[in-house]
């Protein structure tokens, strides 16, 4: 590829990175001022973007470095490190999205117990737990990353290290490797998104009881987006997944271009869903930004 082409496509990258930063730095201002929008479903909101941020800021800075400045090494401790990052903010994400689908659960089904089952302190239990599972079953894979010896040509095949492209390049047995990341996106990924589809069927049942036309309508407007953010997110996660186990004979530019929306379409799309899709957040940016704010 040219180094024209490099600099007409890191204008786009640029403007996507800067959008994600700007979004989600934007949503996570309003959240920490904005004292009605202190619930749980947007202190969970509010963890969704921290990791959406975490997410772009680990991919980011090596792909505009080799678009802008054609930087292409990285050191073996630097890239063991964004593996690390990447794949356990992906576990992370999960874990946020099924804590939001059981806050909307617990909206719906429990409304009059919704304050005292949804407490604060059982929210930061649960931001807690969702990070540490990220944190820790990743380690395992990644750990030996550290001590295999590297044989095969040393290029990846994207401009950031993902587990399964490092252990290409290794000549040891990466039997665990394998098997253990299957096993992890199995009892992670792929039940959190069970979960959350079950917990969507209680909550339909819910509404449908509702003898309201109106309320149901109002009930179920409060998991628009969520569920659009379940979408984007679980979508791009089993495209990638499909793509790697399965998409061997497929061109390399698809492998390159599937992993770029994986790690940057979510990230952009979150705020844009929740801005649009939520009327206290709607408030909130345009108080936020209007010229003419009341002075208390």
């Amino acid at each position: 590829m040219t180094q024209e082409a490099h600099h007409w496509i890191s204008i786009l990258f640029f403007a996507v990175y800067t959008s994600v930063i700007l979004g989600n730095g934007t949503l996570l201002f309003l959240i920490r001022d904005d004292h009605s929008l202190h619930e749980p479903m947007y202190y969970f909101l509010a963890m969704l973007v921290a990791t959406d941020l975490g997410v772009t800021m680990t991919t980011m800075p090596t792909v505009l470095g080799i678009l802008w400045l054609d930087h292409r090494e990285i050191g073996y401790g630097v890239c063991f490190s964004q593996a690390y990052f990447i794949h356990s903010l992906a576990i992370v994400e999960s874990g946020v999205l099924l804590a939001m689908a059981y806050d909307r659960f617990i909206a719906i089904r429990n409304l009059l117990r919704y304050s005292s089952i949804l407490t604060n302190a059982k929210v930061v239990k649960i931001g807690v737990g969702s990070l540490l599972r990220g944190c820790v079953f990743i380690a395992p894979p990644i750990v030996p990353l550290h001590w295999f010896p590297y044989c095969h040509f040393h290029v990846l095949s994207h401009a950031f290290c993902l587990h399964q492209d490092v252990i290409k390049l290794a000549c040891a047995d990466i039997t665990f490797n394998r098997i253990y990341p299957v096993v992890l996106v199995s009892f992670t990924v792929f039940l959190d998104s069970l979960i959350i589809l079950f917990s969507y069927i209680l909550i339909l049942k819910t509404v449908m009881s509702i003898a309201s036309g109106e309320e149901r309508t109002k009930a179920l407007n409060t998991c628009v987006s969520h569920i659009y953010c379940v979408l984007v997110f679980y979508v791009t996660v089993i495209g990638l997944s499909l793509i790697h186990r399965f998409g061997k004979h497929v061109p390399r530019v698809v492998h390159i271009a599937m992993s770029y929306v994986h790690f940057l379409f979510p990230p952009l799309m979150n705020p844009l869903i929740y801005s649009i899709k939520t009327n206290q957040i709607q408030h909130g940016i345009l108080h936020m930004f209007s010229p003419c704010k009341s002075k208390i």
